[in-house]
């Protein structure tokens, strides 16, 4: 079955346009990956924090905006929450 000229240009359309939506998504991509990250890092830190932080008196209460603040600013977010419930 032999393909015909309009397919193979329509198909190498597509593949120009992915790679070029891929261009421009890349620098939010590198972002949201970055954010994703950061997040996962941060809710793990939490949760180690006060798995093992109970033997120490540290602990944080796992809640929206500690959440909010671990998953935006990851390892020195919990860093910061814990300076703030002690300062304060």
């Amino acid at each position: 079955m032999p393909f015909s000229f309009l397919t193979v240009g329509a198909v190498v359309i597509c593949i120009l346009l992915v790679v070029l939506l891929f261009k421009i998504l890349k620098t939010p991509l590198k972002w949201a990956l970055k954010l994703l990250l950061n997040a996962v890092g941060g809710f793990i830190a939490l949760v180690i924090l006060n798995f093992f932080g109970a033997i120490f008196g540290l602990s944080l209460t796992i809640n929206l905006v500690n959440c909010l603040v671990a998953g935006i600013l990851g390892l020195p977010g919990v860093v910061l929450l814990l300076l703030l419930k002690y300062i304060f």
